[in-house]
């Protein structure tokens, strides 16, 4: 007799699968973009390669060390989306988690206290920058809306602060003064890879068994399903769980701005995130709001952000190509849905018109 697959089983195989054909597809995507730009696709895709996955050096250093803070910024969307929160201001809050990374790695205390600390003031920072949105909400603004404007602010902020209060004593650079070693997140040996993956990882995990076997977890899914029925039916208090959504979600993407503080730069400066915050939304969408998800489709994300970097130093491709190509796959995770049920519609349809 056949064995029969077991559903645990199958909750593993499937997410590999569909990551290697996400994978699969970026790669035919960006290799057609360069032939239509002209590029030599071999040694584009191989400096892609060699930036991404080829070494050790390369795969540690700087894919994982990019998808870091997209994994938890992604953990932010994710569960905001989830709960029909459209949170757009994770880059402000990842900028207000390090600056309270910043300033709690400052404080006179031993290293691993201030590192701890840090860590803290990030995650409580980044659920304050949230809270406004949050209480906008309630008033009928759209948090679209204020969580963009948050951005903004946050990023102008964080230019006021390395130019003013926090600039480092000489007054040469627009930046805070470098955090101590003691303070810093340990590194691997022989990378830049430091505990903040982790971290990550850990919260990944985490927040995929709250919302998969927790009752808060369950109400989020109902209020992000139908909140109408979530209060009416379930007796849910929905202005609460959407409060409660609001802060975890910013305090994710701070400790993500707290872990790059603490662990990458280990200063406050003007474009110390590329975007992450912003990339982070199409890390949650291509992960289909799937807070376990969220870790390979970071992965690919860091993959490709690192082999940009590779692919323009040595072999002259400008790195807008993977932009394209990040947001190509994005578009092609919404549309497959909305593909899917009509072609059902459409079969569903032809059956019954023979029948």
């Amino acid at each position: 007799m056949p064995r029969r697959r077991t559903p645990g089983a199958h909750r593993l195989v499937a997410p590999i699968a569909g990551a290697a054909a996400i994978g699969v597809a970026a790669l035919v995507l960006l290799a057609a973009l360069l032939a239509l730009g002209g590029y030599d696709v071999a040694s584009a895709l191989a400096a892609l390669w060699r930036g991404s996955f080829g070494s050790a050096y390369a795969f540690f250093s700087s894919t994982l060390v990019r998808a870091t803070p997209l994994l938890l910024a992604g953990l932010a969307v994710a569960l905001a989306f989830r709960a029909g929160v459209w949170n757009i201001g994770a880059e402000g809050q990842l900028l207000a988690g390090a600056t309270g990374a910043i300033a709690g790695a400052a404080l006179p205390l031993p290293g691993p206290v201030r590192l701890a600390l840090a860590l803290l003031f990030a995650a409580i920072a980044g659920g304050a920058w949230a809270l406004p949105a949050a209480l906008l909400r309630r008033r009928g603004v759209l948090e679209v809306i204020s969580t963009i404007m948050l951005n903004f602010i946050a990023l102008n902020l964080v230019g006021y602060l390395v130019r003013g209060p926090l600039q480092e004593p000489t007054h040469a650079y627009p930046q805070s003064q470098t955090i101590d070693a003691a303070a810093r997140l340990p590194r691997f040996p022989g990378t830049r890879l430091h505990l903040g993956v982790g971290i990550a990882l850990a919260a990944a995990v985490a927040l995929g068994i709250l919302m998969r076997r927790h009752a808060w977890g369950f109400r989020v899914r109902v209020v992000g399903a139908n909140p109408r029925a979530a209060a009416s039916a379930g007796l849910i208090d929905v202005p609460r769980v959407t409060l409660e959504v609001f802060l975890v979600s910013g305090a994710l993407a701070g400790l993500a701005g707290g872990i790059e503080a603490t662990g990458v730069t280990y200063a406050l400066y003007e474009g110390m995130s590329p975007g992450y915050g912003y990339t982070a939304i199409a890390v949650a969408l291509l992960a289909r709001l799937d807070p376990l998800l969220v870790a390979p489709s970071a992965l690919l994300f860091g993959a490709l952000e690192a082999g940009a970097t590779a692919m323009q130093r040595d072999a002259g491709v400008p790195s807008a190509f993977v932009t394209v190509v990040e947001g190509s796959l994005v578009l092609l995770v919404l549309l497959l849905p909305v593909v899917t049920r009509a072609w059902a519609a459409r079969s569903l349809g032809a059956r019954r018109a023979d029948g």
